[in-house]
């Protein structure tokens, strides 16, 4: 049995009421995972990639787009924030047998998160120039991060349309169209910014008495060949989705039947019960990341530049948790959606132990091997040495912090947004934002990962404790 049939079979078991013990459980949780995971794996690499090539140009370069990359973050957050309350309505009615009211909602889902992603570039476009100096950046970064920032939100509904129709896909349980076309997001990033970042060049070849001369065209645009790179692959990419989504989907495609597109008030007050918290927190816990980026910016160019890569490298450890989340999702809420309360629950806890294992791992891979791949992102020692030391600090937390991402994604699944979401902000910004203030003036950079480090594990406790209690169950209910 291929991976589809096996996949297929073990979720119609959640839909009908079959039995599933725990190995089968495992099973089911290993293949929604691990396409998700290598997704994301994927991704992280080619951000390395991305990051390299940016990181080539200079400090100022890598300090241009780590200056505006939490506001890219909220705005990127809020269209993602938006598409969760439609395809958790979905995997409800796919577990409750009802793929007709799945369809009706993805049908009527286009619509106002199109419109949301409009809205939202228009309010990018219009700050853009602004929101460098805002953030304090200085003027030897501020013009790119804003030219930056504009394309950015130029892209936002195709950002949005890649999202919604991706969460789709996974909540109907089909993991890996997405993986494969957010793999290939990866790899057409990663090739039209070899082509518009740096200018047209000449590699010479000589082997013996050999010699051949290869012409590498390229455009030659920098930071902004960066993010034009991006946005055409989100463009290839978002198209190949929604037509995998709404044409090819065997579960969602919508040839089946016909309906409205308008959105109906049930649909978008249930979107909203679920989303709403969702977006508020992405709102605050952004604007607490904003807040950071402030505390770090005037410790200088290197401080900012060291602070990008370290996320940009931290996200090899919490991108294969963000996977397994995806997951925990699509199974806890076909689980809720079918009435099955303690399958929800025993789900959950796969979720999190495996969630928790991996990151645990890549956290050791990430403090043993940051110097090599820090060697590769960046010709600049000073920034080196600094993102090292920040990012050993970090792979403390990992643990934890996979316990929160997970968890997250358990909670999600179950229609339970809002208490989780406060607990995010509340951690946030008591722990974080108050350590990072505290430690910045004395430690540096370093003071301000070691309040990231605290936070995170604050965070993954108070989670973890609302996870055992069970009372993200009775939220389905309300």
């Amino acid at each position: 049995m291929n991976y589809t049939q096996s996949k297929d079979r073990l979720l119609s078991l959640i839909r009908e009421g079959g039995k599933l013990d725990i190995l089968s459980q495992v099973k089911l949780t290993a293949l929604l995972s691990f396409p998700s995971m290598m997704a994301q794996m994927v991704h992280i690499l080619m951000q390395y990639i991305d990051a390299g090539m940016v990181g080539s140009l200079g400090a100022s370069a890598s300090a241009s787009i780590g200056l505006v990359s939490t506001s890219i973050w909220l705005f990127g957050s809020l269209c993602a924030a938006a598409s969760v309350g439609f395809y958790v309505q979905v995997a409800h009615k796919i577990g409750a047998n009802d793929f007709a009211g799945a369809r009706e909602v993805l049908r009527q889902s286009f619509l106002s998160c199109i419109l949301f992603a409009l809205i939202l570039s228009g309010i990018g476009i219009s700050i853009s120039s602004y929101l460098p100096h805002w953030l304090g950046g200085g003027e030897d970064i501020c013009h790119d991060a804003s030219l930056y920032f504009m394309f950015f939100s130029m892209c936002l509904p195709f950002s949005m349309l890649n999202s919604l129709c991706a969460g789709m896909l996974r909540c109907s349980g089909n993991m890996h169209i997405p993986s494969i076309l957010n793999i290939s997001l990866c790899l057409l990033d990663v090739f039209f910014n070899w082509l518009l970042i740096f200018p047209t060049r000449t590699f010479q070849l000589s082997t013996f008495n050999f010699q051949l001369s290869i012409n590498i065209p390229g455009a030659g645009l920098g930071v902004v060949g960066a993010v034009l790179g991006t946005a055409i692959a989100f463009i290839i990419c978002s198209s190949l989705m929604c037509y995998f989504t709404v044409v090819r989907s065997k579960e969602l495609s919508l040839r089946q039947d016909s309906g409205t597109y308008i959105p109906q008030l049930s649909t978008l007050r249930e979107s909203f019960h679920i989303a709403a918290p969702i977006a508020v927190e992405h709102v605050i816990m952004c604007g607490a990341q904003i807040v950071s980026t402030i505390i770090v910016a005037p410790l200088g160019t290197i401080a900012i530049a060291a602070n990008s890569f370290g996320i940009t490298v931290e996200a090899l450890c919490y991108m294969p948790g963000y996977g397994i989340s995806d997951a925990a999702t699509t199974l806890v809420g076909q689980s809720l959606g079918a009435g099955r309360r303690l399958l929800a629950r025993s789900f959950g806890r796969i979720t999190l132990g495996m969630g928790m294992t991996f990151m645990t791992l890549m956290a050791v891979v990430m403090f043993c091997y940051s110097p090599a791949l820090l060697s590769v992102m960046t010709p600049d020692v000073a920034v080196q040495k600094l993102t090292v030391q920040v990012l050993r600090i970090e792979a403390f937390a990992e643990p934890m912090f996979a316990a929160s991402i997970v968890c997250y994604g358990i909670f999600v699944g179950a229609r339970d947004t809002l208490i989780p979401c406060t607990m995010n902000l509340a951690s946030m910004w008591f722990v974080r934002i108050t350590l990072a203030l505290l430690l910045v003036s004395t430690m540096g950079l370093p003071g301000v990962w070691i309040a990231m480090a605290m936070e995170l594990c604050f965070r993954g406790i108070i989670f973890l404790i609302r996870f055992h209690s069970d009372s993200w169950l009775k939220a389905f209910s309300k």
